[in-house]
């Protein structure tokens, strides 16, 4: 069947060190959420920027395209989601 994602990644608690996709390609969107009770940020490293990456935070980027990260944050709990968009194909 036809789908529009080629995976979900949920992270739990955890600093994300730099990553570039491997899966996805360069015209696709990934969207990541942040949920739980953290105050962190959010790195894209071609830029040289830093979002802030509270409750409730989507971002969509180029994940094949650009190095993105979240450093270590303080005690209270989080969870990212990363869905990689596409289409598997299918009929």
């Amino acid at each position: 069947w036809p789908s529009i994602s080629l995976g979900i990644d949920i992270i739990v608690n955890q600093e994300t060190p730099p990553d570039l996709d491997q899966v996805s390609t360069p015209s696709l969107l990934d969207s990541v959420v942040s949920l739980g009770t953290h105050d962190s940020c959010f790195h894209i490293s071609e830029i040289g920027t830093t979002f802030d990456f509270k409750p409730g935070t989507m971002i969509y980027l180029a994940g094949k395209v650009l190095t993105h990260s979240v450093p270590k944050w303080g005690k209270a709990h989080s969870i990212s989601s990363k869905e990689r968009k596409g289409s598997l194909g299918g009929s």
